[in-house]
């Protein structure tokens, strides 16, 4: 543990703290701690100085606990209560099991000073490695991540060279569930849950597939059919359909950005008398365990959890191990993408002629 002199009661000071003194990076300060060379002279009394104004000093036993693999690693991510966020939960618990590792999963809960917590509190010390999947931090905050222990990002909210990172096809499983609507018949297609403004993240990338899908259709995009939702729960799927509705706007296909917000979209429609597919088309996101539960079970994209976590699992392994992880690029490390599929149950019509996979 950091700690700070001065005042009745010490408190911690972390290394991000020391950098943001320093005006360097995070990794700058764990090397001149760590006294590894290629520190300039003048990067090195900066740190220093800034070490000593604010007070930090290191827990040895911490750091060479972390050094000797305590077989722990954290999983950070938004909301374990989430379907979406509990399944890969116990899939990345299952995985790193397979390998003798444990998790501490560490709930963010949408919150921008837990997801930094995450990254840079002391109980970083305590563990091997972090997979982490931020919801409020962005592309700003590429710095943040740059971190002096084993890192793997999930998610579409930050890109940098800096870290391993495994991603999904938010684009291109957008992109097909539109099409799929679009060649069973479908003319007037809705997206629930848009983030207004939003390019890089989950909601910003698979909204970026409905227009794509559109648009080579030959479909003019109505922002009328573009519902806003910060949230992606049961209850914003209801108010999102029910919204339209009030509106007197009918769609005849609906691509809601995940399952949770299908399953409410279904619900709202259903209780206004509208038949799920006959009258309204529907497709979720995640392919999440209760879909195919719904009734009409739910077509779906699933974004291939069971390897993320798998990949995301191996790779935080490596690293731990002083390896090199394989798929790694010109930047030194890992970026992968995972392919999406198409499942597809009884909330769409079929296409009359075409056989599809999943």
């Amino acid at each position: 543990m950091k700690m700070s002199g001065g005042g009745s009661e010490a408190r911690s000071v972390t290394m991000r703290e020391v950098a943001q003194e320093a005006g360097v990076s995070i990794k700058t300060v764990s090397n001149v701690v760590n006294n590894f060379e290629f520190v300039s002279d003048a990067t090195r009394l900066r740190v220093n100085e800034a070490i000593e104004k604010l007070g930090y000093t290191v827990n040895a036993s911490a750091r060479n606990l972390r050094r000797g693999n305590t077989g722990l690693i954290a999983l950070a991510i938004p909301d374990i209560a989430l379907p979406y966020f509990a399944q890969l939960s116990a899939l990345i618990i299952s995985e790193a099991k397979k390998i003798g590792l444990r998790v501490l999963v560490e709930p963010t809960s949408y919150s921008r000073a837990s997801e930094l917590e995450a990254l840079h509190g002391s109980q970083r010390s305590l563990t091997d490695g972090l997979i982490y999947s931020p919801l409020e931090l962005g592309p700003d905050d590429v710095a943040e991540v740059d971190v002096d222990y084993p890192i793997v990002l999930l998610g579409e909210r930050i890109f940098t060279d800096a870290a391993d990172h495994i991603a999904t096809e938010n684009i291109e499983g957008a992109k097909h569930a539109t099409s799929y609507l679009i060649r069973s018949g479908c003319k007037r297609i809705a997206a629930i849950g848009i983030h207004p403004g939003e390019v890089i993240g989950s909601a910003g990338l698979r909204f970026q597939g409905y227009r794509e899908a559109l648009d080579e259709a030959g479909i003019e995009f109505d922002p009328e059919l573009a519902v806003e939702s910060r949230m992606w729960r049961r209850s914003d799927g209801v108010r999102c359909m029910q919204e339209l509705l009030d509106k007197g706007i009918v769609p005849d296909g609906v691509v809601a950005l995940n399952d949770m917000l299908a399953a409410g979209v279904m619900h709202a429609a259903q209780m206004a008398g509208y038949k799920i597919p006959e009258d309204m088309s529907i497709i979720g996101f995640d392919n999440s365990d209760d879909s195919q539960y719904l009734s009409p079970p739910l077509t779906t994209i699933s974004p291939g959890l069971r390897t993320v976590a798998r990949q995301a699992v191996r790779v935080l392994k490596a690293r731990i191990n002083g390896e090199i992880p394989e798929g790694v690029g010109p930047s030194g490390h890992v970026f992968k993408k995972i392919s999406s599929t198409l499942v597809v149950r009884g909330s769409t019509r079929p296409i009359e002629n075409e056989s599809m996979a999943g």
